[in-house]
């Protein structure tokens, strides 16, 4: 395991190990049976490639009136508890005594990616993002705290977990694209990420 910082971005490489991703994986399971993944409808009417789902007290959520979080998943249900091997990782890597209150699971197909965009729909930026891959390589782009300018690339593989707080809490970031079945951790291969946030 080793750390780097790009950007304000503290990037764990290797944090989680190939048992621990398995058994991150049998942990999600419950999760995706009882909050099954959607494709989320976005401002404008177009849906976005990524499919997701929440845990915790609130889910992340997107419709034509814009994007939100919300208490129940689209089913009309409450959101699942957060897994306790995901919040051992969110003590670890922030020492943080509050814990999150939302964890967002985001699954990559194939063809899927996510824009560069602001977190920004949590009340209080002193806490940190903390983001976790699981499955095939992501290809990670990051820029500033303002729109547009240069911005710098790394691929995130399966075990990685990246820390966004401090300065570099709103800077803007997306994933340009995934290695197809680039890992074997997902029998039909794509890519897992998890971000855990404090809402209120």
């Amino acid at each position: 395991m080793s750390m780097l910082r790009l950007r304000g971005f503290e990037i764990h490489k290797g944090y989680l190990d190939q048992a621990r991703q398995r058994a991150l994986i049998e942990d999600l399971r419950p999760i995706l049976r009882s909050a099954p993944l959607f494709s989320p409808t976005i401002p404008g009417g177009g849906k976005m490639s990524v499919r997701m789902t929440s845990a915790g007290d609130f889910g992340w959520f997107a419709d034509e009136t814009g994007y939100r979080y919300a208490e129940d998943h689209p089913k009309g249900r409450g959101w699942p508890a957060i897994p306790e091997a995901v919040l051992a990782i969110w003590r670890d890597l922030t020492g943080l005594e509050r814990q999150p209150d939302s964890c967002l699971l985001n699954y990559y197909g194939q063809d899927a990616k996510m824009g560069l965009h602001q977190d920004k729909d949590e009340a209080d930026f002193s806490f940190p993002v903390v983001s976790i891959s699981l499955g095939d390589d992501g290809m990670f782009r990051m820029g500033e705290a303002r729109r547009g300018g240069k911005t710098d690339t790394i691929w995130l593989n399966s075990g990685d977990v990246v820390v966004m707080g401090g300065a570099a809490r709103l800077n803007y970031h997306g994933v340009d694209r995934i290695r197809f079945q680039s890992s074997r951790l997902l029998p039909k291969g794509g890519r897992i990420n998890l971000t855990l946030r404090v809402v209120t």
